[in-house]
């Protein structure tokens, strides 16, 4: 279905859930930036909340996420109290005016604290801020989900959830240190629907270490099988230099980039053929989901959470490493869950990291996200500047893209492309290519 074109997808690009990216982030100057950008924030203007847990009952191997074990319950009940003060501090410095559209809880695994504590969150967010009609949205692990937890998420009002599946294979569940039986996750699917859950997303991954192309196209089927709403089918990212532990998994199987392409085409192909609606490069919803939807509508964003039909332009964050998006700047919370703790405890936020977005960021920005989201973008405003026409010529001549007086177009080939090509449009990555993932 696509061309294979090995020399446009050797250099390791970012993934362009924020931009400027995670890379450009420094340490902040002054204090109080965050409570500075929350009090400036217009009466009136939608907003939507993140809250991040950063435990998981078990650590899988492929896992890039800041997580650590569930296993202390001091640990656990000293971060949700701190959560719960963050809340409180934030929800000062927000009006009633602001109305929250969304809000999500992620992790790690939320559903690695108890119900009960889920509800005292739940209820803080309803004191602090208005989210009388917002979409309340969770992150699961299926491994730790039961009739307790979905009737909390039905009490809470909870209507989206996305679970961590990854792979059903038996064999390849081992290697990365994920074991979850297929009757687990059709469990936690009926559970899930019969208390209200509206929408459920897999995350799905190939070029896993000992994964083939027969693993990931058996796993594809189980998981139309259950018919989730919507499926991100991610790209494995194999960091063991920053990772350390993926260096646990056995790599003796391993896809190289031309294994890594087919796989990402024969998920899009079955996905595609299953009657799902392809978002970008590594999403898709059924026809009737709000994010079809939205990308029909061409209002399809990108965030830290990957494609979204989210419009805020206002994301706060809560919880160690959480990262809160402005129109004019990024900050990121303290990742030390300690430093994070005794900031809220002093009545501070923390936010320790950020990146203010100038300009010209936001020109540059723009033109990424609809490169990635919509598949074109204008660049007319660029000039002939930086030499986008010749970092851009390769793709064109193999069919790739078209520019028009300033407009670039992506033909349909360009999708397992369409990082490589945004990535021309970031100044930050002239002669920068270590650090990141595969671009395919």
């Amino acid at each position: 279905m696509w061309p294979y074109h090995p020399d446009l997808l050797e250099r390791p690009v970012p993934r362009y859930t924020s931009y400027p990216t995670a890379a450009e982030f420094h340490p902040l100057q002054k204090e109080n930036v965050l409570e500075s950008a929350l009090a400036a924030i217009p009466p009136h203007a939608d907003i939507s909340l993140y809250l991040h847990i950063p435990y998981c009952n078990e650590i899988c191997y492929y896992c890039a996420c800041n997580t650590g074990r569930a296993n202390k319950a001091k640990r656990l009940q000293a971060y949700i109290d701190a959560l719960l003060g963050e809340i409180r501090l934030m929800g000062e410095l927000i009006t009633s005016q602001h109305q929250v559209k969304r809000v999500a809880f992620g992790g790690g695994s939320p559903n690695a604290i108890a119900p009960h504590e889920f509800v005292r969150l739940i209820k803080a967010l309803k004191n602090g801020f208005n989210i009388t009609d917002s979409e309340i949205s969770v992150e699961l692990d299926p491994r730790d989900f039961n009739a307790t937890w979905a009737a909390t998420l039905s009490e809470t009002g909870v209507t989206h959830a996305s679970m961590g599946i990854q792979t059903f294979s038996p064999t390849v569940q081992q290697v990365i240190g994920r074991v979850q039986p297929y009757e687990k996750i059709v469990e936690a699917m009926e559970q899930l629907r019969s208390n209200g859950v509206q929408s459920i997303n897999f995350d799905m991954m190939y070029g896993l270490p000992g994964q083939t192309g027969t693993d990931l196209s058996d796993s594809l089927k189980s998981a139309i099988g259950l018919k989730p709403d919507r499926i991100a089918l991610f790209g494995y990212a194999h960091l063991p230099q920053k990772i350390a532990r993926q260096r646990r998994m056995d790599t003796s199987i391993m896809a190289n980039q031309a294994q890594r392409f087919a796989m990402s085409q024969l998920g899009y192909q079955a996905l595609v053929q299953a009657g799902y609606q392809a978002i970008g490069f590594d999403h898709f919803a059924l026809p009737d989901d709000p994010m079809t939807a939205a990308y029909r509508a061409g209002q399809v964003s990108r965030n830290f959470q990957g494609y979204t039909h989210d419009p805020s332009p206002y994301l706060l964050g809560m919880g160690a490493t959480a990262i809160s998006m402005f129109p004019d700047q990024i900050l990121q919370n303290d990742k030390n869950v300690g430093a994070w703790r005794e900031a809220v405890r002093d009545g501070r936020l923390s936010a320790k990291l950020g990146v203010a977005r100038t300009p010209d960021d936001t020109v540059h920005g723009q033109i990424i996200e609809d490169i990635l989201c919509r598949g074109q973008a204008d660049i007319g405003c660029l000039g002939g500047k930086k030499g986008y026409a010749g970092a851009l010529a390769p793709f064109e001549e193999l069919g790739l893209l078209k520019r028009n007086n300033g407009h670039i177009t992506c033909s349909d080939d360009a999708t397992p492309y369409l990082r490589s090509i945004a990535a021309v449009f970031d100044p930050y990555r002239a002669g920068v290519s270590s650090g990141f993932s595969s671009a395919i």
